[in-house]
């Protein structure tokens, strides 16, 4: 046993020091052992390092040792719900997260890009789409670290909802709305840039750095689940208004969950 961990403490230290030539270090969270060989088989063939937790406690220790660049997440485990560990995942470490899931709950997609999954590809999977789909995500990632910072001020406020750059936390009459990664992004935006109406395009472009087919769907997810946290908020929050096949802006002077334009 003392050699087993030792030999898989030895294997993670490998993995969380890729070699030049890797394109990144992907973390496979699957109990299947099956399932979880033949992952790590195709991503190995893809050109990515592997890794693999069979639960949540493996999968919170794994990524605290080799900080992955993206994890593939199912969402039946043995220990956890896996949609509670997504949102989880993404409030402690903000990475990029496929679900993987051969779930029958048809909520279950919507469920997990609302507490911050970046895709959801069910099971069985095309292996290219799954390619294919690694690669934007990880795009997206990359874009959004390596983009340029801007000068830009410690703190928005419109109405009563503030939003902190400098502690990255937002109030609304005073009281903190807790948010995802992904959310806290979003009303930035928008709160940066009051009753200007910001595109799908440009708005995924500003939270994750690049946008593909798929962006304008999700940023919509995101959206709606936004403006319910806003409203549970302790005063009346500013409206973010959908303009219809275009995109959204926050009012300054409407307040509310949601307006919407012709």
């Amino acid at each position: 046993m003392v050699a087993e961990r030792t030999s898989r403490r030895a294997a993670l230290a490998d993995i969380a020091q890729p070699s030049q030539d890797v394109r990144a270090t992907i973390l496979v969270v699957e109990d299947d052992p099956a399932a979880a060989r033949m992952l790590t088989d195709l991503l190995e063939g893809f050109g990515y390092r592997a890794a693999v937790a069979e639960d949540g406690s493996a999968t919170r220790r794994v990524v605290d040792e080799i900080r992955p660049g993206l994890i593939i997440l199912d969402l039946i485990l043995p220990d956890v719900d896996g949609l509670v560990l997504c949102s989880d995942l993404k409030s402690r470490y903000d990475m990029p997260i496929i679900v993987l899931s051969a779930t029958n709950r048809k909520r279950d997609a919507v469920l997990a890009l609302r507490l911050g999954a970046d895709d959801f590809v069910a099971k069985p999977f095309d292996v290219y789409d799954l390619e294919a789909r690694i690669e934007a995500v990880l795009r997206r990632a990359t874009h959004q670290r390596t983009r340029q910072p801007v000068s830009e001020p410690e703190r928005y406020q419109v109405g009563e909802l503030v939003v902190d750059r400098a502690r990255r936390h937002v109030t609304l009459g005073g009281k903190e709305i807790q948010l995802t990664p992904t959310e806290y992004r979003i009303v930035g935006t928008l709160a940066s840039r009051p009753d200007q109406v910001l595109s799908r395009e440009e708005l995924a472009a500003r939270v994750w750095g690049y946008h593909d087919a798929s962006s304008g769907r999700v940023i919509d997810v995101h959206i709606c689940r936004l403006r319910v946290k806003l409203e549970s908020g302790a005063a009346p929050p500013p409206a973010i208004v959908s303009v219809r096949g275009f995109g959204y802006k926050m009012s300054a002077e409407g307040r509310g969950v949601a307006s919407a334009a012709s």
